[in-house]
């Protein structure tokens, strides 16, 4: 559908799913003119092309993250696991992309979250790296969205995964030391020295 709005600009709609009761869910656009509307609503059908997604679409992505973990995850996985997840979910997700529309999530916004998250995710700064969080746990935060988001790709919540394209900060561990002939000599006569060996 394509109508021509009261204050001028032109809306669009389709239909990407429908409820349990039968009633189609629709995706708007809006645009300042025709032209670009046209546009706008072709990019919007080939995103959602073969999409039929359920009502649960609306959820937050908090709402899921909550269900995801509570429904899904919570036999699948070991207890710190999931006490690591949890964590993850109040101390950095929920501050920031809690109150997001699960089917509104983008990539971009979510590489903007990774650079944020980076840069100010810590709970507690510390003198070290004040607000700062390690790039292992902003990896993990990706590890752990890419795992639920798949999910809700599975169950029809959205059409596609907005984790895929981001770009998450490599690893980045201290360089190993490499012992000289003499450190050596000496690491083994400690271990011969011990009683244990």
């Amino acid at each position: 559908m394509v109508r021509k709005r009261e204050d001028g600009r032109w809306e669009g709609r389709i239909v990407v799913g429908h409820k349990k009761n039968g009633d189609p869910i629709h995706r708007y656009v809006l645009a300042r003119t025709q032209k670009e509307l046209i546009v706008k609503l072709h990019d919007c059908i080939e995103m959602y092309r073969d999409a039929d997604l359920t009502e649960d679409s609306n959820m937050t992505l908090g709402e899921w993250l909550d269900r995801w973990i509570n429904e899904y995850m919570i036999f699948t996985i070991r207890e710190s696991t999931l006490d690591s997840y949890k964590a993850m979910i109040k101390n950095q997700i929920k501050p920031y992309l809690g109150d997001r529309p699960l089917s509104a999530l983008t990539t971009q916004e979510l590489q903007k979250f990774y650079n944020t998250v980076k840069k100010k995710g810590r709970v507690k700064p510390d003198r070290l790296h004040g607000t700062e969080l390690a790039d292992s746990m902003v990896r993990g935060i990706h590890m752990m969205l890419h795992e639920a988001l798949d999910m809700a790709v599975r169950l029809r919540l959205i059409v596609k995964n907005p984790t895929v394209g981001t770009t998450i900060p490599k690893n980045n561990y201290p360089p190993k030391q490499i012992l000289n002939d003499e450190q050596l000599e000496r690491f083994m006569q400690s271990i011969r020295q011990d009683e244990r060996w």
